[in-house]
């Protein structure tokens, strides 16, 4: 068993990148951000959902969800918004979370962000090769709609212990 992080490190993985901050206006009212690492259990019943609960100690190969809840706690509503998260160290990227929320970006560099089909990596001796999701290290997202006064939400991705 690998220790992973207790919900106290939670606080101290670096989740939401400069870009998340640049992107509010200099007036833009503040955003409170809190990330949670947590693990996938077998669902009680058969058909439904897998239950999440903090991750403690983890082996590789167990899947976890990393999940970024926000809110504007301002006065005033944050338009443009894009929250870049950078992989923890230790996991490896496996998909979004939830199909409903917007559809993240992602990169293999931390500077261009798209489709995982449209990445690739450079290899040592020259040229490329197609991006896998082992290659992601961080995942962005743009909130198509302004988050009103008050406003909360949640955005996640699916991700496995290395």
């Amino acid at each position: 068993m690998i220790p992973f992080p207790t919900a106290k490190d939670v606080r101290m993985i670096p989740f939401v990148s400069l870009a998340a901050i640049a992107a509010v206006a200099p007036a833009a009212a503040p955003l409170q951000l809190e990330t949670r690492i947590l693990a996938e259990r077998p669902a009680a019943t058969a058909g439904a959902a897998p239950m999440l609960a903090p991750a403690r100690r983890m082996m590789p190969g167990d899947p976890l969800v990393v999940e970024l809840v926000y809110r504007n706690t301002g006065t005033a509503a944050i338009a443009g918004l894009v929250l870049a998260n950078p992989i923890p160290r230790g996991l490896a990227y496996r998909g979004p979370q939830a199909a409903a929320a917007p559809a993240p970006e992602l990169s293999v560099d931390g500077s261009r962000f798209g489709p995982l089909s449209t990445l690739v990596v450079p290899l040592p001796g020259g040229g490329t090769r197609p991006a896998t999701a082992d290659d992601v290290t961080h995942v962005r997202w743009r909130l198509p709609a302004a988050l009103a006064v008050g406003g909360t939400g949640r955005l996640a991705f699916r991700a496995v212990v290395r």
